[in-house]
């Protein structure tokens, strides 16, 4: 039996945001480029940016859910 090949972190993480819904998916692909632009569109931290943009998307998510 063969193993699986291993998928790269950055894969797995835009694959399970995926899942997650693609409304929510476009909120963080523009509050991601938001942040890109802040930093001066400097490449490299592209990640970097959707995991803060997802984070800031899903605390306001659960801010709003329990007030």
């Amino acid at each position: 039996m063969r193993a699986k090949p291993k998928i790269p972190r950055t894969q797995r993480i835009m694959r399970q945001t995926a899942k997650s819904g693609g409304g929510h998916q476009e909120q963080i692909r523009r509050r991601a480029y938001e942040l890109y632009e802040q930093r001066g569109r400097g490449d490299g931290f592209a990640l970097d940016d959707w995991l803060q943009a997802e984070s800031e998307l899903t605390e306001s998510k659960v801010k709003r859910a329990t007030a």
